[in-house]
């Protein structure tokens, strides 16, 4: 069967509904990163205050929390990089055994399909979940470059390379907590891919949904509000 015939087993309805999740990922996610100046992400507020978390850093006797705070930044991104390694193995086996995966998604849709139409759509499951992977990878090291600059810090706050050692730790927080955010859009994404199995209809709900979810917890959520109180000094966070 040559790939003309394999893409004909799909219909229109499926390439939009493929067309919307992988358009949907990029947009959202580009909107997280560069939102409206009058209404900031969670994402990006929180810049502001991983740029704070090092201002204090450098005044903070012993510096053992944060060594903690950091440690269990680590732990998280190992966390997401083990479950994704096991999501892309169990994966890859059903791939290889798609003859059992036809009959169950089969009794899910009411629809015979052969198998190469359910390998395509585990591939682009595995496609958000590998990436996911990546990114949590990428993340996990970047913490890492994060724990020796802060490591790197002089014990006297007046010592003129704490600004900058503390502006190379802020900007490299950042960098591993962006690459960790997107990550975590991969699996919701990924999830939002096993959907298709389900047909067409059923993964363009399911995408409404997790677009619904992620903007809503970057643009209305509890913790948006609470991060945008108003400090100490009456600046208010935007």
């Amino acid at each position: 069967m040559e790939w003309i015939d394999r893409l004909l087993l799909f219909s229109n309805l499926d390439y939009a509904a493929v067309s919307l999740l992988f358009v949907g990922w990029l947009v959202i996610g580009w909107i997280i990163e560069n939102p409206p100046k009058n209404r900031q992400s969670t994402s990006r507020l929180m810049v502001f205050y991983r740029e704070e978390w090092m201002r204090q850093f450098i005044v903070r006797d012993p510096r053992i929390y944060d060594a903690q705070i950091l440690t269990n930044l680590r732990q998280g991104t190992a966390f997401f990089i083990s479950a994704s390694m096991i999501a892309v193995g169990g994966g890859l086996a059903l791939i290889g055994n798609a003859e059992r995966l036809t009959g169950v998604a089969s009794e899910l849709t009411l629809v015979s399909a052969p198998p190469i139409v359910w390998e395509i759509k585990l591939i682009v499951m595995l496609f958000f979940v590998a990436n996911a992977f990546l990114k949590f990878v990428w993340s996990h090291r970047v913490f890492g470059y994060v724990a020796i600059v802060m490591s790197a810090v002089p014990v006297d706050p007046k010592d003129p390379l704490c600004d900058l050692r503390t502006r190379q730790a802020s900007a490299l927080h950042i960098t591993g907590a962006k690459s960790y955010n997107r990550g975590l859009r991969g699996v919701y994404f990924g999830l939002t891919a096993t959907a298709w199995l389900a047909g067409a209809t059923a993964l363009i709900l399911a995408c409404l949904l997790t677009l619904f979810i992620i903007w809503r917890r970057e643009f209305a959520s509890h913790s948006r509000a609470a991060l945008l109180q108003t400090t100490l000094d009456g600046v208010q966070v935007k």
